[in-house]
């Protein structure tokens, strides 16, 4: 299997708590005026990757967990559950996902249950504030997965 990747970047700490691998997915639909990755908006933009390389890249960061962002990386939601899959086997790493989607649109993915935390929500210009904290505008959500599944109600993450 393969996944379409723009960029792999190590020891980023703007997208989630402490450092992290960010997985930069190919393809979004949501188009949000003002993103800061627009050209990642195409479908076949990047490379393909197999999963052996991008765990490779992965556990190359000892210390780093990891966050899926883009892109969406829901809209390659049956590669990015391969990946998860291999994270929760092959590591202790947390993985973090950005997406344009609401948490409750997200309910039946297979790949949210794989998740501890999304930041959800489409990028809102008018909202945008630069202070906040792993996110760009004050409509989007950190939500935590694991403590809302279990909930069943949406439970926003805190530090």
């Amino acid at each position: 299997m393969t996944i379409r990747i723009i960029d792999i970047l190590h020891d980023t700490t703007v997208d989630g708590p402490g450092f992290r691998t960010s997985i930069y997915a190919a393809g979004c639909k949501h188009a949000c005026v003002g993103c800061h990755n627009p050209q990642s908006w195409p479908m076949d933009a990047g490379r393909d990757y197999t999963l052996d390389e991008v765990m490779e890249e992965i556990k190359s960061d000892n210390f780093a967990n990891v966050t899926f962002t883009g892109g969406d990386p829901f809209y390659q939601q049956e590669a990015f559950t391969e990946l998860a899959k291999r994270i929760r086997k092959e590591t202790n790493k947390t993985i973090w996902a950005y997406t344009g989607f609401l948490f409750e649109e997200l309910l039946d993915s297979p790949l949210l249950p794989l998740l501890d935390a999304i930041v959800d929500g489409p990028f809102v210009l008018a909202e945008r504030d630069t202070e906040l904290l792993f996110k760009g505008s004050k409509n989007q959500r950190i939500v935590d997965v694991k403590a809302s599944l279990e909930s069943g109600k949406t439970v926003i993450w805190t530090r």
